[in-house]
């Protein structure tokens, strides 16, 4: 029997870009409907779980999964004994980290963690907020939420310990930011026994290179132009740049050709100044892997 590397993706709100992200990686996953658990891929030695976030750390480390993609704040929450092999700094909306914060109403009397004593608190995040409490010395209600906490309060709950990528759902709500218990980022995390495995080590190694790669494209660009050797010092100090650029001889022995890799939010200031400085031809083009 052909090895198999058992990878848990996460479903929900990460489930559409982490597949994105994996495409620029080179698997494509294809899902047999939309309540489908197990999606295709192109390559037959991953076998991939599609499953809640919150849940792929405690399968990773009871190794029922030998490696996925979850986010740091669950395994916080878990206490989940995995190995770290990669941070992917990408969200569903941006590339920002995630903050589990402390939240409760514009105008209510909760300002800090002290304000808590004695409140009633919904969270996903039970074990992350009990470990909070326990080091502010506080006591308070903790109810576990299946999301959705916003509307909470102050109905049902005086504060909230939600996830939030750019706070607008908070801001929807009326509600303010008191406290960040953590910030998040997802990781590729394996379990110890997996690690130990050459075959999958190696194959997991293999994904960490490429999904990196992917991430490292995304704010990336590579530039093409055709330069004179009288323009080309002018030209060459102008460029940013990950290492020197290349530089190849073109069939007019006085002109070459640059190539560089430059960062995608630079090429808008960045062209107009290569044009006057003599550069010719100039091409830009996306890139699909950067690897370091």
């Amino acid at each position: 029997m052909n090895p198999v590397l058992r990878i848990g993706i996460p479903k929900g709100s990460l489930q559409e870009a982490t597949f994105a992200l994996f495409k620029k990686a080179g698997y494509e996953f294809r899902m047999s409907s939309g309540r489908s658990y197990h999606p295709t891929v192109n390559d037959p030695e991953i076998e991939p779980l599609l499953i809640r976030p919150q849940e792929i750390p405690r399968y990773i480390e009871q190794s029922i999964l030998d490696c996925g993609l979850t986010g740091k704040d669950w395994i916080e929450d878990n206490g989940s004994q995995v190995k770290e092999v990669a941070e992917l700094t990408y969200s569903k909306a941006t590339r920002n980290p995630i903050r589990i914060v402390l939240a409760a109403q514009n105008g209510s009397s909760i300002k800090s963690a002290a304000d808590l004593q004695g409140k009633r608190i919904a969270t996903e995040y039970v074990r992350l907020t009990e470990r909070y409490l326990q080091k502010h010395n506080v006591q308070a209600a903790i109810e576990f939420s299946w999301g959705a906490c916003e509307v909470k309060v102050p109905e049902l709950a005086d504060a909230i310990v939600v996830n939030t990528e750019t706070g607008s759902s908070l801001r929807a709500h009326n509600l303010a930011i008191i406290d960040t218990l953590l910030t998040s980022t997802t990781r590729l995390v394996v379990n110890h026994d997996a690690w130990e495995n050459e075959w999958k080590r190696a194959k997991i190694e293999n994904l960490a290179m490429l999904l990196r790669g992917a991430l490292n494209a995304e704010e990336l660009v590579g530039l093409k132009m055709n330069v004179s050797r009288a323009h080309l010092e002018a030209v060459n100090a102008i460029l940013p740049a990950l290492k020197n650029p290349t530089i190849s001889p073109l069939a007019q022995p006085d002109w070459v050709a640059l190539e560089i890799i430059v960062a995608e939010d630079t090429v808008r200031d960045l062209l107009p100044k290569l044009k006057r400085a003599g550069a010719e031809g100039i091409v830009e083009y996306p890139l699909n892997k950067v690897v370091y």
